[in-house]
């Protein structure tokens, strides 16, 4: 890995069963490990199976991924909508960590029915705000979702998907470049 690359961690948010992140998350990752200059890390929650309940000492299945989550100079999001808001799998991976997150850069990539999973995204706005991460402004967002893939997992019309995930991505690299220069000469102290 090139010290000039920034490590991308792309969090699959869905647990449930018969979910369709992972679809919405291939193809973005294919767009992210495009985009020349990011090391990709995939790490999806219904595989980490982290516990619902928080105790003073992390279990096994967080102390798997708070290296990956550490390590991450930028992260993405993908998330669906549930109940106008998003999975508790994703609360359950946000809130067993604080200092993973703090002074690094996160993108939205959203996915549902008629809002696309913004309302989502607005809530994880808050909340990563509360942990000193930083939001880019640029999102993508599936509305219908299951009618916006084909069954290869491709968009119908690729040309306004990809031209989201360029500009997010070029937020996010922005942001994750300038940060992490930021840290290495100041530690962050929240």
């Amino acid at each position: 890995m090139s010290q000039d690359r920034l490590r991308l961690a792309i969090i699959i948010g869905s647990t449930r069963e018969g979910r369709f992140a992972p679809t919405v998350a291939r193809w973005f990752t294919g767009r992210a490990e495009r985009h020349g200059d990011m090391d990709v890390d995939v790490l999806d929650l219904a595989e980490a199976r982290l516990p619902a309940t928080l105790t003073n000492e992390p279990p096994p299945e967080v102390a798997a991924i708070t290296p990956r989550l550490a390590a991450a100079d930028a992260y993405v999001v993908v998330t669906p909508e549930y109940n106008h808001s998003f999975p508790a799998s994703l609360k359950s991976a946000i809130d067993w960590h604080f200092t993973e997150w703090q002074a690094k850069p996160i993108g939205f990539v959203s996915y549902g029915g008629m809002a696309g999973g913004l309302r989502a995204v607005e809530h994880l706005r808050q909340v990563f705000a509360e942990l000193h991460a930083v939001t880019v402004r640029d999102t993508v967002s599936f509305h219908g979702a299951h009618d916006r893939f084909d069954p290869d997992g491709r968009p119908h019309r690729p040309e306004g998907c990809d031209a989201a995930a360029a500009s997010m991505l070029g937020q996010l690299a922005w942001w994750g470049h300038t940060l992490r220069e930021a840290r290495s000469r100041r530690p962050y102290t929240g």
